[in-house]
């Protein structure tokens, strides 16, 4: 099995990489061509994996090249992990809306937005060559921001595009283990959009164990999300909502810690990644432990800011274990080619699954994966106040799709402005304005005339 890795020289590949060694049943990936624009970063990362593959006999052959066409001819599955304007452009999304007084975060507000816009057009453009050159190919993508990209690419691939997050089942790991549970025994009811949705229940035999953790002080608040939400508001909720709703409900102190800290996020990640692809230039760097020590780094430092601003203290050793993103696109790989019945978190045309939204918007959502794809489930319906974010969310990406597609400057606006974390249309046209200014990428909406 042939599988292309779009974003091949990116710091997480070996990730994907790892999970693709430890595969030793039938069907297994056994060819990865890594595209990249930057052969440089390729260069590294092909280090890092020849490392990795030390002592494998059967360790999937690489090979490289920075021609997309010649990337996607002939493969089976397609990994989409692209970053358009790269660490920089993030640090540029940030930036701009600190400055304004509202978030910067990479897939969450005006920073989702911006960088939404950036990516669109060029993964458009990526369906489109893989719909021409490998029709038959399967899209797993988890470029951000994830479920609009997706929604985007989906217009050009069908069902075949499908997109992946580590943050639903990393929730449902955790929160298992908090109750003494081997979480491969549970049933995670989970719904909502890529960066916005709810644990509603987590099934054991049958019967929903989410009220019992939701009692339970001690083991509610013993990993990230109960740190960073609290007890009492997960047991206000009645749900355990995905990491990335502390930007909407602790978006004030949210704010407040990012413009408090000595970088942001996106500008942390350049230095430190800066770092990491100049040492693996130097002879005789050992490339895997240069690489894992700054993966390390990274998972520590993930979402410091939140964590300090609510007082959630350092990352637990338990958590710095990503949900899997990797073994997520493991799972559905095989269960794709190999026809390996299984039931994955993924984010897919709702079908119907997620009122009240469109049969053809991307939610993310439990999903039966068999060799005819990812279909979703039909689950209890979201609470009033799940239903009316996610429905005020998904019309935002619609903007930036409909902006990102036609170069529809009023629809960019509109996105901006009517996004629940940004307060006023005179912020959102400064907003518009400031990334036209300095953000890379977004060329095609300079040309109109001022809204």
């Amino acid at each position: 099995m042939r599988l292309t890795i779009l974003g091949g020289g990116g710091f997480r590949v070996p990730l994907v990489y790892r999970a693709l060694l430890a595969d030793k049943g039938e069907g297994r990936v056994t060819h990865v061509t890594l595209h990249d624009l930057d052969p440089r970063r390729l260069d590294a990362i092909v280090k890092v994996l020849r490392d990795q593959a030390a002592g494998h006999d059967d360790a999937p052959a690489v090979d490289v090249t920075t021609d997309l066409d010649e990337a996607v001819a002939g493969a089976d599955f397609v990994f989409s992990a692209i970053r358009v304007g790269g660490l920089a452009g993030r640090a540029t999304d940030e930036r701009v809306a600190l400055e304004l007084g509202v978030l910067g975060q990479e897939t969450v507000g005006a920073g989702g937005i911006a960088y939404g816009l950036r990516t669109i057009p060029v993964a458009v453009d990526i369906a489109r060559r893989i719909a021409r050159l490998a029709p038959e190919a399967w899209v797993i993508n988890f470029t951000n921001p994830a479920g609009m990209v997706t929604e985007a690419m989906a217009a050009h691939l069908g069902d075949r595009v499908i997109g992946i997050c580590d943050s639903p089942v990393g929730l449902g790991r955790r929160a298992a283990q908090a109750l003494g549970i081997d979480p491969a025994r549970t049933w995670l009811d989970y719904a909502g959009l890529n960066h916005l949705g709810w644990l509603r229940a987590i099934r054991v035999d049958g019967v929903d164990v989410l009220p019992r953790l939701l009692a339970d002080e001690h083991a509610l608040t013993s990993f990230e999300e109960g740190k960073l939400f609290g007890a009492d508001w997960l047991r206000a909720l009645g749900s355990l909502p995905n990491e990335y709703l502390h930007y909407y409900y602790f978006n004030r102190e949210a704010v407040a810690g990012a413009k408090a800290a000595a970088q942001t996020r996106g500008a942390f990640l350049l230095d430190q990644q800066s770092r990491f692809y100049e040492r693996m230039e130097a002879p005789g760097t050992p490339a895997f432990a240069t690489w894992d020590a700054t993966r390390l780094e990274r998972e520590v430092t993930y979402m410091a800011e939140n964590r300090e601003a609510v007082d959630a203290g350092e990352r637990n050793s338990c958590d710095l274990d990503s949900g899997g993103y990797e073994k997520v696109a493991l799972a559905l790989m095989r269960a794709i080619a190999l026809d390996e019945r299984t039931t994955l978190i993924l984010n897919v045309r709702g079908r119907g699954a997620l009122k009240p939204l469109d049969d053809e918007a991307v939610v993310e959502t439990n999903c039966h994966v068999d060799a005819n794809g990812a279909r979703p489930i039909i689950g209890s319906p979201l609470d009033a106040h799940a239903a009316g974010l996610v429905t005020a969310v998904k019309a935002v990406e619609r903007d930036v799709i409909r902006a990102a597609t036609t170069g529809d400057r009023t629809a960019a606006l509109r996105a901006f402005a009517l996004h629940p974390l940004v307060d006023s249309v005179a912020v959102a046209r400064r907003l518009l304005d400031g990334y036209l200014t300095t953000a890379p990428g977004l060329d095609y909406l300079r040309e109109e005339s001022r809204v």
